[in-house]
C-alpha cells in the first residue's frame, strides 16, 4: 500500500484495543477498539465546519480534499462495525453506495477482511437506512444486496411493498419521524453492538439529541468551504443545542496525515 501511516500525536491511555492485523495497526498509527455496546459516528469537515454541500456533486470527496487517509479511516471503522447506519439524504447522495469497507479503500481490502474474521463478524457490516418514507429510493442497489430499513408504522407497508425481498423493513414507532432510540434498539435486537453512523448531519444530530452517540471520529480537512446563504451544513444541523443542551467532547486521540487532522472524541450530553 502506498499510504503513509497516520502519525499519532496524542492518545488517552487505557482505550480499548482490538486485535488489529499488523498492516492496519501500522497504517492507523496504533490500536483501535471500543467498549460495547457503542454508537460511533464518522465525519469529515472543512476548517470552517462544513460537512455537507447537498447541491454539489461528490461533495464529501471535495470536502475531504480527496484524502486517501480519510478513506482508509472510513474503511477501518466500517470493518470494525456490525452495522452502518445512513439516512435518506446520504442514500440519495450516494447513488451507487455500498458502505462496504473494501470498496471505500480497496488497497486494504484483505486486511479489512482479516480483521472481520478475527472479530468473528460477517464478511461485511450490515447496512441500515433510517427513513420516514420521504425521498426514499426503493431502487437503490444497497437494498438489492440486502439491508434493513428502519421506518414508521405509517410508512412501513408502502416501503415493504417497494423494496427487494432481500431487504427487511422494521416499523420502529408510530408518528411522522423515526424515533432514534427505537431505531438503535431495533439494531441491538438484531445483535448489532457496534453501530457506525454515516448518516448526514441531520440524522447525526437526531442521535445526539437523544443521547445516543458515544464517540465521534472527526477528520478536519485543510480547506475553507465558505458560506453565502446556500445549503452548506455544519456537523450538528437541524437542532439548537446550546444553551439548553450541553454536548461535550472529551478528546481521546489526535492523529495527523500531512495537513489533515483525525480527532476522536467521547461525547457526553446533559
Amino acid at each position: 500500500m502506498t499510504l503513509t501511516p497516520l502519525q499519532l500525536l496524542d492518545e488517552r491511555p487505557g482505550l480499548p484495543q482490538l486485535d488489529l492485523p499488523a498492516e492496519l495497526s501500522r497504517l492507523y498509527g496504533g490500536g483501535l477498539g471500543f467498549a460495547r455496546p457503542c454508537v460511533f459516528a464518522n465525519f469529515v469537515e472543512t476548517i470552517d465546519g462544513v460537512v455537507s454541500m447537498p447541491d454539489v456533486e461528490r461533495s464529501n470527496a471535495i470536502i475531504s480534499d480527496e484524502s486517501e487517509a480519510d478513506r482508509f479511516v472510513m474503511g477501518l471503522l466500517r470493518a470494525v462495525a456490525d452495522v452502518v447506519v445512513v439516512g435518506t439524504a446520504t442514500m440519495l447522495a450516494s447513488a451507487k453506495g455500498t458502505w462496504r469497507a473494501d470498496r471505500v479503500y480497496p488497497p486494504a481490502a484483505d486486511a479489512f477482511g482479516e480483521l472481520r474474521r478475527r472479530l468473528g463478524k460477517s464478511e461485511q457490516p450490515a447496512v441500515a437506512v433510517v427513513t420516514a418514507g420521504g425521498s426514499f429510493d426503493p431502487t437503490h442497489p444497497v437494498l438489492e444486496a440486502g439491508a434493513v430499513v428502519l421506518t414508521t408504522e405509517r410508512a412501513a407497508a408502502g416501503i415493504r411493498a417497494s423494496v427487494p425481498s432481500a431487504t427487511d423493513v422494521v416499523a420502529v414507532n408510530e408518528g411522522d419521524r423515526v424515533d432514534p432510540r427505537g431505531a438503535v434498539d431495533a439494531l441491538r435486537a438484531r445483535g448489532h453492538e457496534l453501530v457506525l453512523s454515516e448518516g448526514g448531519p441531520t440524522l447525526f444530530t437526531s442521535f445526539v439529541t437523544a443521547g445516543l452517540v458515544d464517540e465521534l471520529f472527526l477528520t478536519v480537512s485543510p480547506l475553507l468551504a465558505g458560506r453565502a446563504g446556500g445549503p452548506r451544513l455544519s456537523l450538528a444541523d437541524g437542532a439548537e443545542l446550546l444553551p439548553g443542551m450541553r454536548v461535550e467532547g472529551e478528546l481521546e486521540s489526535i492523529r495527523r496525515h500531512e495537513s489533515h487532522l483525525f480527532l476522536r472524541y467521547r461525547l457526553t450530553s446533559r
